[in-house]
């Protein structure tokens, strides 16, 4: 690992983007680069998710709470006198997590988690950098029926579609830490150890607070 770039400066990492981009597996990846806490979203303990895939309007809010209280926690932990003294690669931004809200919910639904959100959010500290991951709506459904998760068989080619185009609309307003903005249709970080290293050195040579890194074929 090299001992002076940014990525080996900052403290907090994250990783984001839209299902079947590819989030999770770089974040583990780039915590053991960095010999880092790696901290993880669990969508398997939400007890509400599969039937959420079956029926959107009923079971919208219970999961949205559960995945926010989840959040709340991960980031009480990462704040906690014992954690760590570690730097922290996480595959979710907590400020992002309005965005499946405002998709799913029905607008009471909507108005009830929005006051929670604001009631019980901590303090969120800024990334010192996101990686934001990005893929064609077509990408991002070819991965999600590959990978074969038998409660995402439920979602949508619309829903996915209008999932990817809202993670573009948020990081296009988003400026409260540096972005690297990562076209992945064609870079495998996961399997292939040139390809993340390609990304390494291209996050390694940012100069400006968002930047864009897209591999052509």
């Amino acid at each position: 690992m090299p001992t002076h770039s940014i990525l080996t400066a900052t403290r907090y990492v994250v990783v984001e983007g839209p299902i079947g981009v590819g989030k999770s597996s770089l974040a583990r990846r780039l915590a053991d680069y960095l010999d880092a806490q790696l901290i993880l979203e669990e969508p398997e303990r939400n007890p509400f998710l599969t039937r959420f895939y079956r029926d959107q309007a009923h079971y919208g809010l219970s999961t949205q709470l559960f995945f926010l209280l989840q959040r709340i926690d991960k980031l009480r932990e990462m704040a906690a006198p014992d954690f760590p003294d570690r730097p922290v690669v996480a595959d979710f931004l907590f400020a992002k997590d309005p965005l499946f809200a405002l998709l799913t919910l029905r607008e009471n639904d909507y108005a009830l988690y929005r006051r929670l959100y604001d009631e019980l959010a901590p303090d969120d500290p800024a990334p010192d950098l996101v990686i934001y991951l990005q893929a064609s709506p077509e990408t991002l459904i070819a991965r999600v029926r590959k990978r074969g998760v038998e409660m995402e068989r439920r979602l949508g080619d619309d829903y996915l579609t209008v999932v990817a185009e809202s993670y573009m609309n948020f990081f296009h307003d988003y400026d409260r830490a540096p972005v690297m903005v990562v076209n992945s249709e064609n870079i495998n970080f996961v399997d292939s150890d040139a390809d993340f290293q390609m990304l390494v050195k291209r996050i390694e040579s940012m100069r400006g607070h968002r930047e864009y890194f897209n591999r052509g074929e």
